[in-house]
């Protein structure tokens, strides 16, 4: 898998071999120039819009009537957002509950770490089926359709897309440069990817980033057993940041 994936770069970059492609990624203007498209075809990215939707229920049915009573003004972290349909299922559910909650305002930061998947979010456009999850009344109100019939396709409306900045990050960077505490952090399906003693530093540094009885949504396939963290778990793949 990993030889197909790079086999792109070298057709792309006419390198014949994988052994000089390696000596150019690991000179000084392949640090520079390459090791993003590097990352761009090794990753794997799966979403889904209304992926877990008991994370979603929890967070309409608990965790934002909490957050709300003490803070007006919330922002939620979508870590590893891929082609964003995280981000835009969170942008509909707040979005949604901030109607019926006169005052209420949020917006979204949604990084990732590969530049392609981040370009396709940021663009908003998604076929028919892979909206299949997002409940009739918000597509109505929140997808929009293309005025030729056969266009198999829809864009999010422009409100919800404003609510939403796309950043690339990269988690093994020492300095994630968000400057505000999250009331949420969704980091689903990402922590599988990296050993133990990586997943301990990697949420290290996400729980610097939220607030106290801030909350942090896994997937349901990671567990946090055994590490070391200010965190306690509420229910399967759900956390609760505990006080310093």
């Amino acid at each position: 898998m990993l030889e197909g994936r790079i086999r792109r770069r070298l057709k792309s970059l006419a390198i014949p071999s994988y052994e000089q492609y390696c000596k150019y990624l690991f000179s000084r203007s392949g640090r520079k120039q390459e090791i993003c498209h590097l990352i761009d075809v090794v990753t794997t990215n799966k979403t889904d819009f209304f992926r877990e939707p008991r994370h979603f229920e929890f967070l309409v049915n608990t965790a934002l009537p909490e957050l709300s009573q003490h803070n007006r003004s919330l922002f939620f972290w979508s870590a590893g957002c891929s082609t964003g349909e995280e981000p835009y299922t969170l942008a509909m559910v707040v979005r949604e509950y901030a109607e019926i909650h006169p005052g209420l305002e949020f917006r979204i930061l949604a990084t990732d770490v590969c530049s392609t998947v981040l370009e396709k979010a940021s663009q908003a456009v998604y076929s028919c089926e892979a909206v299949q999850p997002v409940p009739a009344a918000l597509k109505l109100k929140y997808l929009m359709r293309s005025r030729d019939p056969s266009v198999n396709r829809v864009r999010v409306v422009p409100e919800l897309r404003r609510l939403i900045e796309f950043r690339r990050l990269n988690f093994m960077d020492r300095d994630y440069g968000v400057t505000e505490k999250a009331s949420a952090i969704f980091c689903r399906n990402v922590l599988i990817y990296f050993d133990r003693i990586t997943q301990q530093r990697i949420l290290e540094q996400l729980t610097r980033y939220l607030v106290p009885d801030g909350y942090l949504f896994v997937g349901h396939s990671e567990t946090l057993h055994e590490l070391n963290l200010p965190l306690q778990q509420i229910a399967p793949a759900l956390y609760r940041r505990t006080h310093d």
